[in-house]
């Protein structure tokens, strides 16, 4: 069974500095930047195309900047200062200062001597900082939405694989209860035959090795199906027949367009060995056990019943343990929407409905 994996590893990986650039990032930086330009440049004495290319080489630097903070996480820096809001913040007059210097030859005196470039240069720097930094925090808004997003997905995934592998064990102890419970039930009454010097004793065996036969896929975990089930159940009623032939006939009227549908593993053979224990065998006269399976075209459903003739439902009757577990079986397997239902049958006898709706394999 595959681990689940935990919250650390749900953890954004380290991105490069370059994955910043992708096409909507670098338009909505080129929108803003000429629109820095055009609300600047009544303000400056050069030419547009000037300012124009000193605020897109300002806002490129912001946005590499931006993306290569995303993998700086210095431990001096308090946490309430988020990295791309600082480097935002330092690049931006550095950015600026390194176009001008550009446009005097790198002469940094030159440049301090020109008031008109200096005061370009504070235009630039305080635009560029107010812009950058509130595209900055929006972006990290959305980043960190997003990430809240992916991880809550990531909790619902493990939550969901975690109520899974719950529900699968669940399933595997409720049926390793039910699967010894037949298997020594069934040896018993084999044992009580062969003690007793019946001629059937050799038929009696044959028949039980069809029945370890049919049960042995379930045992070893093989997906089972309802046809399996079938197999299972006529192998343990021919064994019940060797026991009592004068009192139990039975009936198998499985539609065979059903036999590959999964169904939980000993679920009918839980109905059918109920109706000999508490319907047949009490008994004095026997009784008819009739075991099916049908598909309702209209509703989606598929009904399986077991009914006998046999002594019938006590009035004081109430579910063991064995049909509580199977309830939660169906329900598990099939889903909430899955029943089990017990009704008398007339003149006596009892008849268990098993309702569900066919799951994917």
């Amino acid at each position: 069974m595959a681990s689940v994996p935990s919250p650390q590893a749900s953890e954004p990986p380290r991105r490069n500095v370059l994955s910043a650039l992708t096409g909507r990032s670098v338009l909505i930086v080129l929108a803003l930047a000429v629109g820095a330009a055009l609300a600047l440049n009544p303000m400056f004495s050069t030419p547009f195309p000037v300012v124009l290319g000193r605020s897109l080489f300002v806002a490129m630097v912001l946005l590499l900047a931006f993306s290569a903070a995303r993998q700086w996480s210095p431990v001096w820096l308090p946490r309430w200062i988020a990295p791309q809001v600082l480097a935002v913040a330092v690049a931006t007059p550095l950015a600026t200062l390194v176009v001008y210097l550009l446009s005097v030859g790198g002469d940094f005196m030159a440049f301090a001597r020109m008031p008109e470039r200096v005061s370009g240069f504070v235009l630039i720097s305080l635009t560029g900082l107010a812009v950058g930094l509130v595209v900055a925090l929006g972006a990290m808004l959305r980043e960190r939405d997003a990430q809240a997003r992916s991880q809550a997905l990531q909790f619902a995934l493990e939550r969901a694989t975690l109520e899974r592998q719950a529900l699968d064990a669940r399933f595997s102890l409720l049926q390793a209860q039910i699967e010894p419970h037949f298997l020594f039930n069934t040896l018993a009454n084999v044992q009580a035959l062969v003690e007793s010097g019946s001629p059937r004793a050799p038929a009696v065996l044959q028949s039980l090795i069809d029945y370890l036969r049919a049960a042995m896929p379930k045992l070893q975990g093989e997906a089972p199906t309802l046809g399996n089930e079938e197999a299972l159940v006529r192998a343990y009623l021919d064994l019940m027949l060797m026991r009592m032939p004068d009192r139990l006939h039975y009936d198998l009227q499985v539609d065979p367009a059903l036999r590959g549908l999964r169904f939980p593993a000993m679920a009918l053979l839980t109905l059918v060995e109920n109706a000999v224990r508490h319907g047949v065998d009490p008994s004095e006269q026997g009784g008819h056990i009739e075991v099916g399976a049908e598909h309702d075209p209209v509703s989606g459903q598929v009904r399986v019943w077991v009914a006998d003739t046999g002594v019938g439902m006590p009035e004081t009757a109430v579910p063991g343990t064995g049909l509580n577990n199977l309830r939660q079986r169906l329900q598990a397997f099939f889903g909430v929407d899955a029943q089990l239902q017990m009704s008398e049958v007339a003149p006596h006898g009892v008849r268990a409905e098993i309702l569900f709706t066919p799951s994917e394999a």
